[in-house]
């Protein structure tokens, strides 16, 4: 008997290597290459659309008639994807289980099906259970068909009869292809039925939906894998109230643009003013909080910042940081000691976006610094203050982008004054009765920033 052949997957990045090795050479990931079946899918492949080859055009003789675009019935979700679904595109929704994926896109099938027709695949749930939930989420149209079934070959069958507009699978870990020779939920599997997937839509001008998960250790079992292979890649964040709808991969928009919903008993609902949300009961003359407002795509977006720095009691001060990248902060931490003048060596340091939002732009830091700045001196920042912009391991502030959008979100918030780089803010002196504080250098900005006793 012939012995099966293997390769090794990266969890991580999914590529593929011939014998295993302790990291990856492409995502550089220790540990993560497992060990995989590889089926003889080729023949099975082929046959998929009917057994015809695909013939090559000349490039002149291709329309362009424009992108068909539709509203999914969520403008937040409608902006994550760049205005709308694109016909014929293949859309992965991934994050953790339980964060909401699946509500949302049940959620949308109600606006979905006054135009089209709706083909729901669940392989987790049981079709009494779809039911309830629609009927919690109040939705319930005719053109919305459900399907529970795990075999990719029979969902092209039926969708293949029903001829659906758009495709909802949930998940992709729960399909499976009867000629791979692979365990349900491998990287084998996930790839092949999406790849099988990825042809019936292309080919049909199907929209499809793909709901991906991302386990609750961080370890991604597939929607990595898949990145490269889908039009559109949306990523469900956050542990709190609020979840945030973040765009990673977009061929046919923008990326890094984010939508915010509140989860709620009835579904999500959509925030349209995140920045308000995000500052809902907000302390007032507090040490150790600073408003900072960033740019999220497209959008302004102010969200608070907290710093607690507290005696240590351990050997080696303790600093943790939430919302905001760990190296990021130690790094703030030592300008906060060498340029401004504070002793953090005694003390430990904790950093947090308030609402579960992640900060990843550099304009969060100065924010950041003037809350550890306020928390370690005790005092609170000046009532009615925003800041934002990039420290320098100088100590020197850089201008960032977006000043004019940043200096109206802060304006339209009812804050008195902005405290921002002297670089590239002359233009923004003049903000309509915002009191604009242009600064050189962080011992400057916390001197502006910190209260008086």
């Amino acid at each position: 008997m012939a012995k099966q052949k293997t390769a090794f997957f990266c969890a991580e990045c999914g590529n593929e290597f011939p014998r295993w090795q302790g990291q990856c050479s492409m995502c550089k990931a220790w540990n993560s290459l497992v060990e995989q079946p590889l089926g003889d899918t080729g023949k099975k492949s082929a046959a998929v659309g009917g057994g015809q080859a695909a013939k090559p055009a000349r490039l002149s003789e291709i329309s362009v008639v424009g992108e068909a675009r539709f509203l999914t019935g969520m403008d937040e979700l409608d902006r994550v994807l760049g205005g709308g679904a694109v016909a014929g595109s293949l859309v992965l929704v991934a994050g953790e289980p339980g964060i909401g994926k699946s509500t949302l896109l049940l959620q949308i099938c109600e606006s979905l099906c006054r135009f089209s027709t709706v083909l729901y695949v669940s392989g987790e749930e049981s079709a009494r259970q779809i039911k309830l939930r629609a009927e919690r989420l109040r939705v319930d149209s005719p053109n919305l068909h459900i399907l529970t079934e795990t075999d990719v070959d029979d969902v092209e069958a039926a969708a293949g009869e029903l001829k659906p507009d758009i495709i909802i699978i949930d998940s992709i870990q729960t399909m499976y292809k009867a000629g791979v020779a692979s365990a349900h939920g491998s990287l084998t599997q996930v790839k092949e039925c999406t790849l099988s997937l990825m042809r019936m839509g292309k080919r049909g001008g199907v929209t499809i939906f793909i709901v991906g998960h991302v386990n609750k250790e961080g370890a991604v079992a597939g929607p990595k894998v898949l990145e490269h292979m889908v039009d559109c890649v949306l990523y469900f964040e956050g542990d709190q109230q609020y979840r945030i709808l973040r765009a990673a991969k977009n061929r046919y928009g923008a990326t890094h643009e984010i939508g915010v919903f509140e989860m709620l008993g009835v579904g999500l609902r959509e925030v349209p003013n995140p920045s308000e949300a995000l500052l809902a009961g907000r302390p007032r003359s507090v040490p150790g909080s600073c408003v900072a407002c960033t740019i999220e795509g497209s959008r302004p977006l102010l969200a608070e910042i907290q710093a607690l720095v507290t005696p240590t009691t351990y050997n080696y001060p303790r600093r943790m940081a939430n919302g905001i990248d760990s190296n990021r902060a130690m790094l703030l931490l030592a300008i906060l000691e060498k340029r401004g003048g504070l002793h953090m060596g005694n003390a430990d340091a904790y950093l947090n976006v308030v609402g579960g939002l992640t900060l990843d732009e550099t304009a969060a830091d100065l924010p950041a610094l003037l809350a550890l700045a306020s928390s370690r001196t005790d005092k609170p920042v000046r009532e009615g203050l925003a800041a934002f912009g990039e420290v320098g391991l100088a100590g020197e502030l850089r201008a960032v982008s977006g000043v004019e959008q940043r200096l109206s979100e802060v304006r339209r918030l009812g804050f008195t004054s902005c405290i921002v780089p002297y670089q590239g803010t002359r233009a923004a002196a003049d903000a309509g009765g915002l009191e604009v504080i242009r600064v050189k250098h962080l011992r400057q900005a916390i001197d502006a920033a910190i209260a008086p006793e």
